[in-house]
């Protein structure tokens, strides 16, 4: 059963989008967690490195996280200096509806997960433009003068539509490993676990797979990403059914096609993890 205390769901966005500008002076720790919405990171100033996905990326000022939902991660927070960021949350109804047809704007997202790579590093040029976006949208959202609401939507569509052009860009590129640390092995077998949710997921097979001893899968795994296979498996098939869920896949459909062959085992799961019945989850 997944521990909930080591990864579970972390805030709850209740309006289209949200932007908080935080500042903290003393390292906290942040356990691993996901969101059922987007997120942008932008890292203002600190020593932080960012792990998504089990891949570590090293923050430089400036530089943009972009965390699609429920995906896995956390921030590690060194104490040398304060933590400083400005995080953008985004509803995904939000973005669907303001999204072009053929031109959607999660396009960035959706690479970013796809190419399991989540770091744009900005130029100074674009730097100065996201501190005048990040401004006026802040600036927006205290204002009570007329139109305040509609001004501060649009300069939120406009700095996710900078975002896309500068990812899509490749302003940063996997090439660049100064930025970022991975195990190719685990990533081999992180897109593998993604890829293969209805298969046999146990430690045994994934170490007969990928040429490892049980035990040094296990261990390295936990290293590297900071929960167990078996964890991970049951959150990622769980986050899986949810999706279907949402989606209109009949609950015992959805379950089956995420993983799980025994429905009363998907069921305590599901209630454990998100406090309510797949038939009230939408």
């Amino acid at each position: 059963m997944l521990d909930r205390s080591e990864v579970g769901k972390r805030g709850y966005l209740d309006r289209d989008f949200r932007l908080v500008h935080l500042k903290d002076s003393l390292a906290q720790k942040i356990d691993y967690h996901y969101h059922e919405f987007d997120k942008l990171v932008i890292f203002l100033g600190g020593k932080v490195t960012y792990v998504v996905e089990g891949v570590t990326y090293f923050l430089k000022p400036w530089d943009i996280v972009l965390i699609q939902h429920n995906l896995i991660h956390r921030p590690i927070i060194h104490a040398e200096e304060p933590y400083e960021r400005a995080v953008l949350w985004l509803g995904r109804d939000w973005i669907a509806q303001r999204s072009d047809p053929g031109e959607p704007l999660d396009a960035c997202l959706d690479k970013s997960r796809e190419q399991g790579f989540h770091l744009l590093r900005t130029g100074e040029e674009g730097r100065l433009g996201y501190a005048r976006s990040i401004q006026q949208l802040e600036e927006a959202l205290r204002s009570e003068e007329f139109g305040a609401h509609r001004m501060a939507d649009t300069l939120c569509q406009q700095i996710l539509i900078q975002v896309n052009r500068d990812f899509l860009r490749a302003n940063t590129a996997p090439a660049e490993t100064d930025s970022y640390h991975l195990d190719p092995k685990m990533e081999e077998i992180l897109h593998y676990i993604a890829a293969n949710l209805e298969g046999d997921l146990s430690v045994d097979a994934l170490a007969a797979r990928f040429y490892m001893s049980r035990y040094y899968l296990m261990h390295r795994f936990k290293e590297i990403t900071g929960y167990t296979v078996h964890q991970y498996t049951v959150q990622k098939r769980l986050l899986r059914a949810g999706e279907l869920i949402r989606e209109g896949v009949p609950v015992m459909k959805a379950a089956e096609q995420a993983g799980f062959p025994e429905y009363s085992t998907f069921l305590r799961a599901f209630q454990n993890t998100f406090h309510t019945s797949p038939k009230n989850f939408r």
